[in-house]
């Protein structure tokens, strides 16, 4: 049985005491990226078609339009979490999933067919998870298999793609092995506590110790969660807007023949653009005639899990060593996968 998170959360929260970033610090960087979007437009205007007004409006846009798409999804996820925190019995989650690790990995790999979240929804549902008993590799498998291993998001790439060029199998089959290998990995780490933040650990020793009666911490735990991810999801939509009017898009499609470079190229754009995986595939339509067939499944496969969005997102819960791990991880072999589709496909 895997030690839950609150068991643990009065050492680890001594051995790794909170860190909370400073307003003049936080301040000081978007001034910094402000300073940056300057220079750009005055040292190299021909990068871009747009004056920098103009690109600061479409960010802000884009900006607005991924938190509005994210939103609900948000909430949905909290909802499902405090259902899982604070309504199912202690045990519940134990006594439904296998004894053994790698089964537990596979049937998590599999929950996204059940709850049909979208990525976002999937991190504060994971949460709930966690502190539940869950170990943080198994909710790791769990946030890397849910978004591309459900039902809607197999209905959406089979409407974009249909079973040509082997996308709709890769995507999946793809994201469920990526899933079981990073849970494979860090089901491994010397000291699975420390996997994450000291933050979450404290709101676990929180929620465990929460009085009163379902309704009332229903109400306390909805809106703990809401102040653990919404700043995340803000920060992660600013970001990914700001991205957007930041990369050249032409300089993406003139490397767009290039077996290799497709690839990367769309790993970059699967991380800067933050689409949610359940309409991802009819944005990598659009570049189906442009890109290979590796490119675009590299695209579908990292865009759910790892893009800006998702990482400011999973940070409320783990530390940035995992992230980095996690992108690593993922970028590689997606990358892999995608070679191996131009290779053999």
């Amino acid at each position: 049985m895997p030690q839950s998170a609150s068991e643990t959360s009065t050492a680890h929260a001594h051995r790794h005491p909170p860190r909370r970033v400073p307003t003049g610090i936080a301040l000081a960087v978007g001034l910094g990226i402000l300073a940056v979007l300057v220079l750009i437009d005055l040292l190299a205007p021909a990068l871009f078609p747009k004056a920098l007004p103009d690109r600061a409006q479409d960010g802000l846009t884009l900006a607005l339009s991924v938190l509005i798409e994210a939103l609900p999804w948000v909430i949905l996820g909290v909802v499902l979490s405090i259902v899982v925190q604070v309504w199912l019995p202690a045990d519940a989650v134990q006594r439904w999933l296998p004894r053994r690790a790698w089964a537990r990995r596979a049937v998590l790999s599999l929950l996204g067919m059940f709850i049909p979240v979208c990525e976002c929804g999937n991190v504060p549902f994971a949460r709930g998870l966690m502190m539940r008993g869950l170990g943080p590799a198994e909710a790791l498998t769990f946030l890397i298999a849910a978004p591309i291993v459900n039902p809607i998001v197999i209905l959406t790439t089979h409407a974009a793609f249909g079973w040509d060029g082997g996308i709709l199998v890769a995507r999946l089959v793809g994201g469920y092995l990526i899933a079981n290998l990073i849970g494979w990995i860090y089901s491994r780490h010397r000291d699975p506590q420390a996997l994450p933040t000291a933050r979450f650990i404290e709101t676990c020793d929180h929620v465990a110790h929460e009085p009163g009666s379902p309704t009332r911490r229903s109400l306390v735990q909805f809106l703990v969660e809401l102040r653990a991810v919404m700043p995340a999801l803000v920060i992660g939509s600013a970001l990914a807007g700001a991205v957007q009017v930041l990369v050249p898009r032409d300089l993406l499609l003139a490397i767009g023949s290039n077996p290799v470079l497709s690839i990367l190229a769309m790993v970059a754009l699967a991380m800067t653009v933050a689409i949610c995986s359940n309409v991802d595939a009819f944005f990598a339509l659009s570049f189906a005639s442009t890109f290979s067939s590796g490119a675009i499944i590299a695209f579908l496969l990292v865009g759910p899990l790892v893009d800006v969005k998702m990482l400011a997102l999973l940070r409320t819960t783990f530390t940035g060593r995992v992230l980095a791990g996690l992108v690593g991880i993922v970028v590689l072999s997606a990358c892999a996968i995608g070679i191996g589709v131009n290779v053999f496909g």
